[in-house]
């Protein structure tokens, strides 16, 4: 079996905003597993939030992986491979996401049925509208036209500025993404401010370093208040349950699929809300994650639908509702227009 990578520029269709800054693209890199005439394909969509970069991964990767034997079962052999990526999640995360499709396309079974999450379960995914100029929100509210959800990222000093203008254009269920930009006051002013306005929950709305501030504005908050920056790990839910009423598990995050699973069931251990997001992230990443979707709350699987050159299809949309892709394994494929990638 043969290991190999390729690196990726995916451009944004409007510069994407956040809290901590605004990018038009974003580097990401793939990993190919080839053998026995089958290619298992991941993907590694590295954040600076975590000080990880296409360049760190590709040192790793120069280094050497070692590919272990495939006659062990394939838990360990994906563990094998991502203990090899040296603390790096997104490089964890494309070999394990490349291990199970592999793994799954040998079987002969789609990555849904290895973790029996039912393929007619799956969520409604919510659209995300970033931060940028507010006069070009109208547009991008009417390219959400298709989903019934709207994730609103805020955390600026026009946060109550972004919400109306949403309101003027849709009435439609939103969801606030604060991306730890408030202050504990700020949050409980804005949490009771927005629950006025058809929202679902908030996320992340103080820094990951304000636990204990977070569980007061638990309190206060007429809203649910899921975590993200909070949550990176299975071990890391018994810490913030108190402080959190939900959980956000990203694969680029976590690190790699079974670790995603554990994490669900830490949560629904703990009584937590699920919902799985993302990174800006192409068809392989978000294909892999929304085989996990029958089995959470909530999607936020949209990083493939905010870029305007995906290499690869996979998981759709209809109605809003995430439609897993035919086939075995990620059920992920190159388009015919694409060159230089498996």
């Amino acid at each position: 079996m043969q290991l190999s990578w390729q690196t990726y520029r995916i451009n944004c269709t409007h510069p994407f905003g956040l809290s901590r800054g605004t990018t038009e693209y974003y580097d990401i890199l793939y990993v190919y597993l080839s053998g026995e005439g089958i290619i298992g394909r991941g993907e590694a969509a590295p954040s600076k939030r975590y000080d990880e970069s296409t360049n760190s991964i590709v040192e790793v990767l120069d280094g050497g992986i070692d590919i272990p034997s495939s006659d062990d079962i394939l838990e360990s052999w994906e563990t094998g491979l991502t203990a090899q990526a040296q603390g790096i999640k997104a490089l964890e995360s494309a070999l394990s996401m490349a291990a199970l499709d592999w793994w799954c396309q040998r079987d002969g079974i789609a990555l849904h049925t290895f973790f029996d999450a039912e393929k007619e379960h799956t969520p409604l995914t919510s659209y995300t509208v970033a931060i940028g100029d507010i006069e070009h929100i109208p547009q991008k509210i009417e390219e959400a036209k298709p989903y019934s959800i709207i994730k609103v990222k805020l955390g600026t000093d026009q946060d109550k500025d972004i919400i109306n203008a949403v309101r003027e254009c849709t009435d439609k269920p939103l969801r606030v993404d604060a991306n730890e930009g408030w202050t504990l006051e700020q949050g409980i002013e804005m949490c009771g401010w927005l629950s006025e306005r058809n929202i679902q929950f908030v996320e992340q709305p103080l820094p990951a370093d304000a636990l204990d501030e977070t569980s007061v504005l638990r309190e206060e908050s007429p809203l649910p208040i899921l975590a993200d920056e909070n949550s990176l790990k299975s071990e890391d839910i018994p810490e913030i349950a108190y402080a959190f009423d939900g959980i956000n598990i990203k694969l680029m995050k976590c690190g790699s699929l079974f670790e995603a699973k554990r994490m669900i069931d830490s949560a629904r251990e703990h009584d937590l809300q699920i919902m799985l997001g993302c990174m800006v992230e192409s068809s392989i990443g978000i294909t892999a994650a929304a085989h996990l979707s029958p089995l959470v709350d909530f999607a936020d699987l949209d990083g493939n639908l905010l870029i305007s050159n995906d290499p690869y299809t996979g998981v759709g949309v209809e109605k809003g509702k995430l439609v897993l892709p035919d086939g075995n394994g990620l059920g992920s494929a190159l388009r015919e227009e694409t060159e230089g990638l498996k």
